[in-house]
């Protein structure tokens, strides 16, 4: 391709809508543009890197026996209706009604669209194991789309469904998608951890993300120095100290007034005063307070909704005690009481069961019986400080096992320098981008959509499913996120939009003629070049090169033509080579390859 002939729209100025740096250089180097809020158009620079991207993907689908189908993105209500999640979705689901009144929406997400056509098409065990794929569109009205390609209403995404014959192979499925991934990964050219997830929405018992690490990451995740354990701080756990709270020496519980403490940094300074209790070895320092929130408990009928100007009664709520210095689970808690999420009680709650306001609730003797979870850390504290669920009080001296009780389990969330529950070697905290995401469904839909086959005996039994996703136009964004630089992007070999780029640094005839004769024979060795053959400044063409990011760029000037020699420079590389004419096609070519391209 000639630059001249190229639809490639670069800008210098960075939008004022643009902070990620994945974000500004796709719409800077000309890769896409916005059409609205969360949604944008794919320029040909973004779809060629897009199709390198799918073309990595489909070959390891294929090699791992998935076989590609193509679902419709506009859906029928009905099927999700059938599993519930037409309205746990809620507003996230872009919803529409045809000219007759009929209720449908876009798709988010297809498990229910692939069930339903396995259980029309798929009759016995004979059939199975079965793994069908696509990449389309999806769908999703996110409240805050951001960042460009990581959260938009309109994405593409490769969405794999296996069928099997019992949970056995179904985790062998899994196993084999699991490594399909590692090598989609690496091919692609990014820096990733698998780590243990949380399903969320999709639903099923076993899930892993495979994580890009990034620093502009919305996802936590914690990670061992010593083993392979990783998982997202939603799900990650910590080793655990089991060990009782030895409340032996400590003082009798001590009512305390302590007016305007509702923070922990509030009671951590009250009780540093001169005249404030101390427990045995000084001050109450924050890992020695006993933080307890009051959570709202859903009804576990999706279809009971709690009218909004409703108070809360005892038995929706339930009280969490951590420790100050950590950070409530809200997932590890939504498990423990067996609903698909909390959320904090508002104030008025709080007050309308204990009769006291956030800041001051304790875990001791409350106004009414609720059910009480504890933290492991938070019951190891045997001189601790909590709320006394009176106005301007707390109590000291509090030690689980003496002063409370609750259930004891793991409820916060771990962070870098925990303990591995595995090996007990240190954790340390990432940053990352959820780039795809690999599930052991089980009979979650299959069971709710009555997809069954027939066994060896003649039984008929639910099909056991995985799902497994991958965001394509985000594995995009995010290999930008690892690779780039002040002066724009630095694509991977594999997916960059061409692989070489030849410059011509002046319009004299013969540096033109040089250009033209490199820029054919690398077509004809099998290089995916593009020519600038633009009538523009040196400078102007070297900054645009460093911006669309091209691997290798090869730029013929007066100076080193005189020499009979290119300059080849990597675009990761600072340095520049400079390499005889007629030896460039050929160490161009071996370059490529080097670098996990292939040739044309």
């Amino acid at each position: 391709m000639r630059y001249s002939q190229a639809f490639l729209p670069t800008i210098k100025e960075v939008p004022k809508d643009a902070v990620d740096a994945s974000h500004v250089l796709l719409l800077r180097g000309g890769y896409i543009r916005m059409v609205g809020a969360g949604i944008y158009e794919m320029l040909p620079l973004g779809q060629r890197v897009l199709k390198r991207v799918q073309a990595i993907i489909r070959r390891e689908m294929d090699a791992a026996n998935a076989q590609e189908v193509l679902m419709p993105a506009i859906l029928p209500a009905t099927y999700f209706q059938e599993t519930g999640r037409y309205d746990l979705y809620g507003p996230v689901l872009l919803r529409l009604k045809d000219r007759k009144g009929g209720e449908y929406h876009l798709g988010p997400t297809h498990e229910e669209i692939i069930t339903d056509m396995v259980r029309r098409e798929v009759k016995s065990y004979r059939q199975l194991p079965l793994n069908l794929y696509q990449i389309q569109m999806k769908y999703r009205d996110e409240a805050r789309p951001r960042a460009g390609l990581m959260r938009c209403r309109e994405f593409m995404m490769k969405d794999a469904y296996s069928f099997d014959v019992s949970e056995e192979k179904a985790f062998e499925s899994y196993a084999t998608m699991r490594e399909a991934y590692h090598r989609i990964f690496k091919s692609l050219g990014l820096d990733y951890r698998i780590v243990e997830a949380d399903s969320g929405q999709i639903g099923g018992k076993t899930s892993a993300e495979f994580q890009v690490l990034a620093q502009s990451g919305e996802d936590r995740i914690v990670a061992c120095t010593k083993c392979d354990y990783a998982a997202n701080v939603e799900v990650a756990e910590a080793r655990i100290d089991t060990t009782k709270a030895d409340f032996g020496k400590t003082p009798e519980r001590l009512l305390v007034k302590t007016p305007k403490t509702k923070s922990i940094e509030q009671v951590v300074a009250f009780f540093a005063k001169d005249d404030a209790p101390k427990s045995a070895d000084g001050a109450f320092g924050t890992n020695r307070i006993l933080k307890t929130l009051a959570y709202l408990v859903p009804s576990k009928d999706p279809k009971k909704e709690r009218a909004a100007d409703a108070v809360a009664t005892p038995d929706e709520i339930a009280l969490v005690v951590v420790r100050g210095d950590h950070e409530v689970n809200e997932i590890l808690v939504a498990r423990a009481l067996g609903v698909d999420e909390v959320h904090l009680a508002s104030e008025n709650d709080v007050k309308a069961v204990l009769g006291v306001g956030p800041g001051f609730v304790g875990p001791v003797a409350p106004k009414v019986a609720l059910r009480t979870l504890v933290d492991h850390a938070a019951a190891a504290v045997a001189d601790g400080v909590c709320g006394a669920n009176q106005w301007d009080h707390h109590f000291a001296h509090v030690a689980y096992g003496r002063d409370f009780e609750g259930e004891v389990m793991h409820l916060r969330l771990v962070g870098a320098g925990d303990e591995c529950p595995k090996c007990g070697g240190g954790l340390e905290a990432y940053r990352g981008i959820e780039g795809g995401h690999i599930f052991v469904l089980g009979t979650h839909y299959s069971s709710k959509m009555k997809a069954t086959f027939l066994d060896e005996t003649g039984e008929s039994k639910p099909f056991v499913m995985g799902c497994y996703g991958i965001g394509v136009t985000r594995l995009m964004a995010s290999a930008i996120e690892q690779h780039h630089d002040a002066d724009g992007i630095r694509w991977p070999m594999s997916i960059a939009p061409y692989q070489a780029t030849v410059l011509s640094l002046g319009n004299e005839p013969e540096i033109v003629e040089a250009a033209e004769k490199l820029y054919e024979a690398l077509k004809a060795k099998g290089v995916d070049v593009l020519l600038d053959d633009r009538h523009e400044r040196p400078g102007v063409k070297l900054k645009d090169a460093d911006l669309v990011g091209i691997p290798l760029r090869i730029a013929i000037g007066k100076r080193g033509l005189a020499e009979g020699k290119a300059e080849v420079k990597l675009r990761s590389d600072a340095d520049v080579t400079m390499i005889a004419m007629d030896e460039v096609v050929e160490a161009i070519a071996t370059k490529v390859v080097a670098l996990g391209g292939k040739l044309l």
